[in-house]
């Protein structure tokens, strides 16, 4: 299957590497040069893409897990014909380059996710085989097949060190994933030193114990049993498949199976040295002839006719099934649905007051019926986060089609999941949790936020009103921290009305994730958000309730569940002779990029007696309040106790706002 051409594509690998690496005095070394066997033999010989359409839809993703190895993954992507130059590679790891640091979605052509924070590819390239599976379940036809792809991944030993690869290879496992294979580089070594020092796990036993099949290649050089373990992964069609390929670190580098090749360029004395062990003698970033073109006939040439026979099968399939061609075409293109924001809840003041986790539900039962392609789930808290599509089936390794994700108590692998199925594209989604236990996903969301993923998060139990559960459920410092995140939407409702806009925000956004932070105690209805939240939620705060005379004495500004107890207080302080505003901020991400004008609208410049409502941390307030301003919240963690009383023991009540306010802008 392999030649001395293929031999010599694999030393161009390394070398291109390596001289990256040294270029840039920065980088790691050691996975490309242990590594790039196994990879070229996927990408050469398995790797169904189109390098002149990296974004053809029924392409097998290749998600490069051990992101500190991105040297292997830019010589791959020059030399199959992606948009990554030499002059690429020789800028590797410097500013504004086409080769960062670590591979970035959307920014380098052919790079499928964001990767670095060990872990997290492991667990995109699940969340990618997923979608797959889903979306062969929905579209795929008798003779129709045309959803039909892998999902591949390299990963290291650090990567099986981290706990989310346990939580997503657990559910990869479950869920049957036969299309989901791994390249794992096991050389025994991290950054560190050798692994035997904290990992002397048997990975293969573990691995089985998952469901997956596990196979092993005892040398990482030998193409052909490479080759024969990938057809044997791909022959698996019920269990995802680990290869676990033993390599050298920095093979034919002077310190070869050593920590010291990881993370430091090898030096020119040691490039000089790994160069003569691979028979190179050619200038640097120099690719020969005989291998640019064997990587034309089995990247390109290949890629562009498996496309074209693709798109065949396509107007095939549209012509049979117009319908689901539509669809598919749509969700690809971003396209929603015609009508599909009139099917949001109207809520009326008088209804019965509803949490906006509840709210929320009902939201997701008109959006699943408006929005086919919209599909989600919960760590283990649909129950509490009210995430179930009630008309919809279980995702399944029995019902790929179905529309409720089981993530299982799996926060973090759960994020990094829903960000490989939205890389991955065709759908939309959205998962849930207490809103505390974004500690536990928030390194997923940040990723998220970086690679311009629209997530959408449903965190639930917002405040201490959680009460009984105590201050280990209730969040504190969570909304601040979040604001700021760069490029992400905290969106906190206050009430039915908010909720609707603020899912309507979530299924237009194309680049920002939307997090949407919902209360478990029963909100009222407020007088004025029917007619004013689909666009005041849209800029980010408005003025909901006015004050009565022609300019505010002060404006209360408040969030979620305190906007209804700042009404509350606007009425006390109104007959205490106090006449203020009250302005729901929903959104600082969304208010702070409106223009002056609209925010001089909501904020008038000359009202100094600003005071800022939420249950949390008050850090931030300061830039919507001022120097003059108080921000009023709770800089404490919470307590154990019945709601009600655990606010009121931290100071919201309207009695106590209403004073606090006073007692700071006295006349």
């Amino acid at each position: 299957m392999f030649d001395q051409i293929d031999d010599l594509a694999v030393n161009t690998v390394r070398t291109l590497s390596i001289e990256a690496v040294q270029k840039a005095n920065s980088g790691h070394p050691g996975l490309p040069m242990g590594a790039a066997p196994m990879a070229y033999s996927l990408w050469t010989k398995y790797l169904k893409v189109n390098p002149k359409n990296s974004q053809w839809v029924d392409r097998d993703r290749f998600v490069l897990s051990a992101g500190h190895g991105s040297a292997l993954l830019y010589s791959l992507l020059h030399l199959a014909g992606y948009k990554v130059t030499l002059d690429d590679l020789k800028n590797f790891r410097q500013y504004e380059s086409n080769t960062p640091g670590h591979p970035e979605v959307h920014y380098t052509d052919g790079v499928e996710a964001t990767t670095g924070p060990l872990g997290q590819g492991f667990a995109n390239a699940v969340g990618m085989a997923m979608s797959e599976a889903h979306q062969a379940g929905v579209y795929n036809k008798e003779n129709f097949n045309i959803m039909d792809h892998y999902t591949y991944f390299l990963c290291g030993d650090g990567d099986l060190m981290e706990g989310i690869s346990h939580e997503s290879a657990s559910l990869a496992g479950h869920l049957k994933l036969g299309k989901l294979i791994g390249l794992y580089d096991s050389n025994d070594i991290s950054l560190d030193g050798p692994t035997s020092k904290a990992f002397t796990e048997n990975v293969g036993d573990r691995f089985k114990a998952y469901g997956w099949q596990h196979i092993l290649v005892k040398d990482g050089n030998d193409l052909e049993e490479i080759a024969k373990s990938i057809e044997a992964a791909k022959a698996e069609t019920d269990k995802p498949t680990l290869i676990e390929i033993k390599t050298v670190i920095g093979f034919g580098a002077p310190d070869a199976g050593t920590s010291k090749v990881h993370g430091a360029p090898l030096g020119e004395e040691g490039i000089t040295f790994a160069k003569k062990n691979y028979n190179w003698d050619h200038p640097d970033f120099y690719v020969p002839e005989e291998v640019k073109t064997r990587f034309q006939e089995t990247m390109v040439e290949k890629g562009q006719k498996a496309e074209e026979d693709w798109n065949k099968l396509f107007e095939e399939y549209r012509t049979v099934y117009p319908e689901s061609a539509q669809q598919f075409e749509d969700a690809y293109a971003g396209k929603l649905p015609d009508g599909w924001q009139e099917k949001l809840p109207v809520y009326e003041v008088g209804d019965a007051a509803k949490a906006t986790r509840v709210t929320s539900s009902e939201a997701i039962q008109a959006l699943g019926e408006a929005i086919p392609t919209l599909w989600g789930g919960s760590a283990d808290l649909s129950s509490s986060n009210n995430t179930m599509n009630k008309e919809a089936s279980d995702f399944s390794p029995e019902n790929y089609a179905g529309r409720n994700i089981w993530y299982g108590v799996r926060e973090f692998a759960m994020g990094a999941m829903m960000n490989g199925i939205l890389l991955h594209g065709g759908t939309k989604t959205y998962a849930g949790t207490f809103f505390v236990f974004t500690d536990y996903l928030r390194p997923a969301m940040r990723l998220a936020a970086l690679s311009k993923i629209p997530a959408t998060y449903v965190m639930t139990h917002d405040s201490v009103a959680v009460g009984e559960d105590g201050p280990t459920h209730e969040p504190v410092e969570h909304i601040s921290s979040f604001r700021g995140m760069p490029n992400m939407n905290l969106v906190r409702p206050a009430d039915g009305n908010e909720v609707s806009a603020a899912w309507g925000i979530a299924m237009e956004s194309e680049e920002t994730p939307t997090l949407l932070v919902l209360t478990r105690q029963g909100l009222p209805v407020l007088k004025g958000t029917k007619e004013m939240a689909s666009e005041g939620v849209r800029k980010g705060a408005y003025v909901l309730s006015p004050q009565e005379g022609d300019k505010p004495e002060g404006i209360l500004i408040a969030t979620g569940s305190e906007v209804s107890l700042a009404i509350e207080a606007q009425e006390l302080l109104k007959n205490n002779g106090v006449d203020v505003s009250v302005v729901s901020m929903p959104s600082t991400f969304l208010f702070d990029k409106q223009d002056a004008a609209y925010k001089e609208s909501v904020l008038p410049n000359e009202v100094r007696n600003r005071m800022s409502l939420e249950m949390g941390a008050t850090s931030g307030w300061e830039r919507y309040v001022g120097l003059d301003g108080l921000a009023y919240g709770i800089d404490r963690y919470g307590a154990s106790g019945e709601g009600n009383t655990v606010t009121a023991a931290l100071g919201f009540t309207p009695e106590k706002v209403a004073t606090a306010f006073q007692e700071k802008f006295k006349k």
